[in-house]
């Protein structure tokens, strides 16, 4: 069943062309990642086809019976109203559901409009609507239901206009970087809510491990043209290379055949034949085809750090609360010089309070910090690059200076630096409140490298980056020599990254985990399978194994399977978590990637099927 479709599209702002001419549709259970450069008109085509904006060509057409929720990046709330009203007041199917239900408790006497709403209030399953939303919004953080959205941060506002779109349960979800303000616990709870849910989804988002477990299509908009993927993230990356290096061959043929063809054309007398017309005419074909260019040019990104000397950052003793909220306490750790950490835990638990602390643009509230000599600190913030009213891009360059030492003695111009990011010289003088969130996000990167940092501290820095720039920023890190601390809820990011973590579980509880990520849910799965089992255990009556327990319920064969499946889901589980790093490391080809995403979806319902018969054992052991 189609929902909506986007016919022949096309948006321009002044002189700059977005995109023309551009066509798609969304169906029924289609989970579609949007997927383009920065500055390519992602978030225009989010607004055009959820009603926010209108096409300057084209035609948006959408069915008529389905409802559809739009997230932006920057949702507009009531600022007057609390969370609770936000929810209660918004255009949700189930609060008016209930507003009818409630209006005809008021006259009991009219049984048939009564009887009306009580069949609505069953089929839409809003007896519990309020448990619902105070779930999501409590997986959210969103506890205080009574606060106001004016005294709510801009992630705290993103993440309640997430809830609302999700109560909503509308039949198409659109969504632009549903991930950004959430903390990791948050984004693995909402992909697991999506894999759940009936929903079509279509999104733009740069994270990548939610494109792999969310997606089975993506849908790229390169060069002006759409292309359109069946698969999740990996199949994309494949399929993506596969269709360039068809299209670098066909366009190496093409001049080949042009070149033949431009030696005839010029050997070809005045009077022509029809047949030498003929070929004439497709010369001009050919030698468009001949013509063609990929604009794959990349972020080039290069330092002239000075080298770290031997004392580079000490923590000693360091605490810091807020009210009675408490961050750290003692926190103690001396920085080596080339050390890779990755910073993770949820919102609230210090984790930029810390950045802040390190830099000296915050003050602990016992302890001190101690920073080298020879350390230069380079910190990209989340707050991004100040505007300043009637800027242009090369003037923000510009007030580091006209020209910019690099490696060896080398120099170049701020013009020269800005087409390294990808800023060409009609791009470089246009208004900087005019870029898109990505290009500010790339004009704030180059501000902070240019400076030479021995010692980056990167505070969410993937945010609204496209995938390209991520990947050479990616690449630029990995070979990055100096010290660097990476706060980032993007996995693929910190598991390609960093080398280990700083963990921040609230109240002040710390701890240092050798490894990245993906590393560290393993271990923390693990931990979790041993004390479901070590609870088991310590559940049972400690006796001979010849001695018949008379209180429970289970037969000798369900006593036994009860016993192993504990360990049989640790073990699937383990399996679960290697495979989907898998996909992520291997450079599998798509016949590789189909096997074994048959083999993920049969563990994952092995996991489904064992915990299920856990429970059901388990429940009837303790005679309930």
């Amino acid at each position: 069943m189609n929902y909506l479709s986007v016919e022949n599209i096309s948006k321009s702002y002044g002189e700059r062309v977005l995109f023309q001419n551009i066509s798609f549709g969304i169906s029924a259970g289609q989970k579609i990642g949007f997927v383009a450069k920065n500055g390519t008109g992602k978030t225009s085509i989010l607004n055009i086809i959820s009603g926010l904006d209108t096409p300057d060509e084209g035609n948006i057409v959408v069915r008529k019976d389905i409802t559809v929720s739009y997230l932006p990046q920057e949702p507009i709330l009531n600022p007057n109203l609390t969370i609770e009203e936000i929810i209660n007041t918004s255009e949700n199917k189930i609060i008016k559901v209930i507003a009818d239900y409630e209006k005809s408790l008021l006259d009991p006497d009219d049984s048939e409009t009564l009887q009306i709403a009580f069949d609505a209030m069953e089929s839409h399953h809003a007896w519990d609507f309020e448990t619902k939303y105070k779930q999501i919004l409590f997986k959210l953080n969103l506890e205080d239901l009574d606060q106001k959205v004016n005294t709510l941060s801009g992630g705290q506002k993103k993440r309640l206009a997430l809830a609302n779109a999700l109560l909503a349960q509308p039949d198409l979800l659109i969504m632009d970087e549903p991930t950004n303000h959430l903390d990791l616990e948050m984004i693995e709870w909402l992909e697991n809510f999506f894999a759940k849910e009936n929903i079509t989804l279509f999104m733009v988002t740069h994270d990548r491990f939610f494109l792999e477990r969310v997606c089975n299509e993506i849908v790229e908009l390169d060069e002006g043209k759409l292309y359109g993927y069946k698969g999740n993230y990996s199949y994309y990356l494949e399929k993506r290379d596969a269709r360039i290096e068809n299209f670098v061959s066909e366009t190496a043929k093409a001049k080949q055949l042009y070149n033949k063809e431009l030696a005839w054309m010029r050997r070809q007398p005045k009077a022509r034949t029809t047949k030498s017309k003929s070929r004439i005419d497709d010369f001009s074909e050919i030698k468009d085809k001949a013509h063609q260019r990929r604009n794959d040019h990349e972020v080039q990104l290069e330092l002239n750090m000075e080298r770290l000397g031997t004392k580079v950052v000490e923590l000693h003793n360091v605490s810091m609360q807020y009210d009675n909220n408490l961050l750290f306490n003692n926190f103690e750790y001396n920085f080596l010089r080339g050390e890779r950490i990755g910073i993770i835990g949820k919102n609230g638990t210090g984790k930029s309070t810390l950045l802040n602390i390190i830099t000296g643009s915050l003050t602990p509230n016992a302890g001190k910090v101690v920073i080298g000599d020879t350390v230069k600190f380079g910190y990209y913030t989340q707050k991004g690059i100040s505007i300043k009213e009637g800027q242009k891009v090369i003037d923000v360059v510009r007030e580091f200076g006209d020209y910019i030492p690099l490696k060896k003695g080398r120099q170049i111009s701020a013009q020269q630096l800005l087409e390294r990011f990808l800023f060409d010289r009609k791009k470089q003088y246009d208004f900087v409140d005019k870029l898109s969130g990505g290009e500010r996000k790339r004009l704030y990167l180059c501000t902070v490298l240019i400076q030479n940092p021995n010692f980056l501290i990167l505070d969410e820095p993937t945010n609204d980056l496209d995938i390209v720039t991520l990947n050479v920023l990616e690449n630029f890190l990995l070979d990055f020599p100096g010290c660097l601390i990476v706060v980032s809820h993007d996995r693929y990011f910190m598991d390609k990254i960093v080398d280990h973590l700083f963990v921040f579980k609230g109240d002040g509880a710390f701890e240092d985990f050798p490894g990245n990520y993906s590393d560290y849910r393993i271990y923390e799965d693990s931990k979790i399978s041993e004390k479901r089992i070590e609870k088991t255990n310590a559940s049972k009556p400690k006796k001979e194994w010849k001695i018949t327990n008379t209180k429970s319920k289970l037969s000798y064969n369900e006593q036994k399977e009860y016993n192993k499946l504990e360990k049989i889901i640790a073990a699937l589980e383990s399996k679960k978590e290697g495979l989907e790093i898998k996909f992520s490391t291997e450079d599998w080809d798509a016949e590789e990637i189909n096997k074994q995403s048959t083999i993920l979806q049969q563990v994952i319902k092995d996991i489904e099927a064992k915990t299920e018969r856990w429970f059901i054992l388990s429940a009837k052991q303790e005679g309930e």
